[in-house]
């Protein structure tokens, strides 16, 4: 790693002000302060603490921290697992709430004693990343897709496994088939969305609106859509869930109406972990080992500040789908039910 006397060498400069650069001194002129922290992030520059060196890896959320999901989870689990093996720590941290408005991602990162950073984003904070990347701090953004050639990403690609999942319901007689999936859109559930949309195209089946529910990634917005599906005059015969929590919220909140899975409903989830064995009926899923993507995202990151070489690298890792017991054919008695109904509610109105 690269010294406060070797910055100032390259840049021309006094060590005083590579000092006051990187600390995020008014006083610094702009254009000498990017000159010192390009050659800071080119030279693997981090800042000592005392007498020891940091070696944090940093674990960024863009926006709202979503720590708590089981994805994030598991890839924070996969992330410490591969840091400990270079023998780096982890540190959590949120740019909207911490960073400066007045300093760079650069002079944040170095305030926090990070020298790379696996970052986590939604569609209306990727541009956080971009400018991250220009700035040429080391970098890995994990579970979205750039096509900025200087940002690197690992990503789970499950749209090919969506549309099996969609192409497999219809294979068991099921044309009404609802969506679930999270209010806050990001790109792994706009692409099961288009999954979802595309293989209802290809099999002759028309696009309903009326089918996509959208709710906050909790037990309790699971719980919602099933509720509101049963509800629904020409209700649907199968719903598939876009995320983890959502279809486990819909089968405890079946069990708990008396709502036989899948003899009345049928549902697919997705799973990031082995979700899908803790729940009665086991969950056919799509399936992803989000440890292993974090694991992965923190193996390239430390073997980059190692080798003090910038890697740009885009990857999408495919998932897979598991067939268990929480599907079925449609119920023979749906059609009766849904042309009996006078107040478009269904059998199942009543209990909820």
């Amino acid at each position: 790693m690269s010294s406060v006397r070797s910055i100032a060498k390259l840049a021309g400069v006094s060590i005083t002000t590579v000092s006051r650069a990187l600390n995020n001194d008014p006083a610094v002129n702009p254009k000498t302060r990017e000159r010192v922290l390009a050659i800071a992030n080119r030279s693997g520059y981090v800042a000592s603490v005392g007498r020891r060196v940091n070696s944090n890896l940093g674990f960024v959320y863009t926006d709202e921290s979503t720590v708590s999901h089981p994805f994030d989870s598991a890839v924070l689990d996969g992330v410490m697992r591969g840091a400990d093996e270079q023998r780096y720590d982890v540190l959590l941290t949120n740019l909207k709430r911490d960073k400066r408005p007045d300093e760079s991602y650069t002079q944040f990162f170095l305030r926090k004693g990070i020298r790379g950073v696996i970052v986590r984003t939604m569609r209306e904070s990727r541009s956080i990343c971009e400018a991250i990347a220009e700035e040429g701090f080391p970098m890995i953004v994990l579970s979205e897709r750039f096509s900025a050639p200087n940002v690197s990403y690992i990503d789970g690609d499950s749209r090919a496994d969506s549309i099996r999942a969609v192409e497999y319901l219809i294979a068991l007689g099921h044309r009404r088939i609802a969506f679930g999936f999270h209010s806050i859109p990001d790109r792994d559930h706009m692409d099961r969305f288009a999954a979802y949309k595309e293989a209802l195209d290809k099999n002759g089946i028309p696009f309903d609106d009326m089918l996509v529910f959208r709710q906050r990634y909790t037990l309790a917005g699971g719980a919602t859509i099933l509720k509101m599906v049963m509800s629904m005059k020409n209700r649907a015969t199968a719903i598939f869930f876009a995320d983890p929590l959502l279809a486990v919220g819909a089968v405890k909140q079946a069990h708990a109406l008396n709502i036989a899975i899948p003899e009345d409903i049928s549902i697919v989830g997705f799973d990031d972990t082995d979700l899908r064995y803790g729940v009665h009926p086991t969950l056919t899923s799509v399936c992803q080992d989000a440890g292993a993507l974090g694991f992965e995202a923190a193996q390239r990151l430390t073997r980059m500040l190692t080798n003090r070489e910038k890697e740009v690298f885009q990857i999408s890792v495919p998932t897979f789908f598991e067939v268990h017991e929480s599907t079925g054919v449609p119920p023979t008695n749906i059609e009766e039910a849904n042309s009996n109904d006078e107040n478009g509610m269904t059998q199942y109105k009543t209990a909820i």
